[in-house]
This record gives C-alpha cells, sequence and structure tokens, in this order.
C-alpha cells in the first residue's frame, strides 16, 4: 500500500490524514526529517505559511523537504501552494522552489471572504465533473512556467496545476468528501517509481 505523507506541523494536516485513506492509501503523519525516509509522497497542507516555514526551520526540515521534492511527489494545498511555489509576492517570501508558479499570498482576501465553489476541469483532466473547492483566505497563482498543467480554474486564474510530480492546489479538496484529487496524487506516486 503507498504510504503518503502528511506535514503535520501546522494547519488541517488531520483532513488530509483521512482524505489520503479515503483515496485508497496509508497516511503518516511527517514531523521529523527522518519521517520522510518512510514515505512515497507528501502534503503539505494549508495553514499560515509565516508559521509553517517558521516550524520547518526549527525542526531541520526546510532543506530536507527541498531534496524529497526533487525526487518524489509533493501536494501543495492553500499555504502548501505558497511553500512549493517558486515565486510568492505580497509579500516575498522564501519557499521551496519546487513548482514553476509565482503565488500572491491571501489574495482572495480575509477570513470572511472565503467561499465555496463549484468547479470544472478541462476534458481529459478526470476532473470533468464538478469539483466542489473550498477557498480560506487562499492565495492566487498569478504566473505558471510552461511546463506547469492547470486542471481546475476559477474566475480564469488556474486553482489546481501540475509540474511533473507535483500537483498543487490553491483551496482545501481535504475539506469536503470528494478524494478524486488526492486519488489524482496517488497516481503521481506510481509515475515517479
Amino acid at each position: 500500500m503507498k504510504r503518503v505523507g502528511v506535514l503535520a506541523l501546522q494547519g488541517d494536516f488531520e483532513a488530509h490524514r483521512k482524505a489520503v485513506e479515503r483515496a485508497g492509501a496509508q497516511a503518516v503523519e511527517v514531523r521529523k526529517a527522518e519521517d520522510l525516509d518512510t514515505i512515497d509522497g507528501l502534503i503539505v497542507p494549508g495553514g499560515e505559511s509565516t508559521t509553517m516555514l517558521k516550524l520547518l526551520h526549527a525542526e531541520n526540515l526546510f532543506e530536507r523537504l527541498r531534496e524529497f521534492g526533487e525526487a518524489k511527489p509533493i501536494f501543495g494545498t492553500c499555504a502548501g501552494a505558497i511553500l512549493v511555489a517558486r515565486e510568492v509576492r505580497s509579500p516575498k517570501q522564501e519557499s521551496l522552489g519546487l513548482v514553476d508558479l509565482t503565488v500572491e499570498r491571501n489574495a482572495y482576501g480575509r477570513q470572511v471572504d472565503s467561499r465555496i465553489v463549484q468547479l470544472e476541469g478541462e476534458a481529459g483532466t478526470g476532473l470533468e465533473q464538478p469539483v466542489e473547492a473550498v477557498f480560506i483566505r487562499a492565495p492566487i497563482i498569478r504566473h505558471t512556467g510552461s511546463d506547469v498543467r492547470t486542471l481546475l480554474r476559477y474566475n480564469g486564474d488556474p486553482v489546481l496545476v501540475e509540474q511533473g510530480r507535483h500537483l498543487v492546489a490553491t483551496f482545501h479538496p481535504e475539506l469536503t468528501g470528494d478524494a478524486r484529487i488526492h486519488q489524482k496524487f496517488l497516481e503521481k506516486l506510481d509515475d515517479s517509481r
């Protein structure tokens, strides 16, 4: 059975753990660098990206995460999308630089501007049926590199993208009962072996 790590320093890692199990894999909470040695892929959940950065450095996980992402799949959601991006704005912030994206933090607004919307993917994405997307203080992807594929859009902006082994969502797929996006990440574990 595939073992998917969920970074468990901050944010709603418990909801991701349950979503991974619904998608058909074993979920492993990752808190220390050695936890990365036992997993096939990693989810970096939503939360607060500056707090997560501080915790990554405090636990000596930042460079190990970058090394992990150079070899194995990572799925970043919301704050996780910020952490895996190449460039972060509003304000500028350190990131892992694993996916060729420019993201703007909290660009959809404050907590009171949170929303749930229905999105439909392009043909051939496996997400043609409506996907419920929960946006909470979400970042906006302002630029994608030429080899980044957009799977879902909201108001014209990419909100679910993939580049090679990595998957990025600016919303929270773990907060719905729909396991398709987590299953899409599990497919990347097969592709990277």
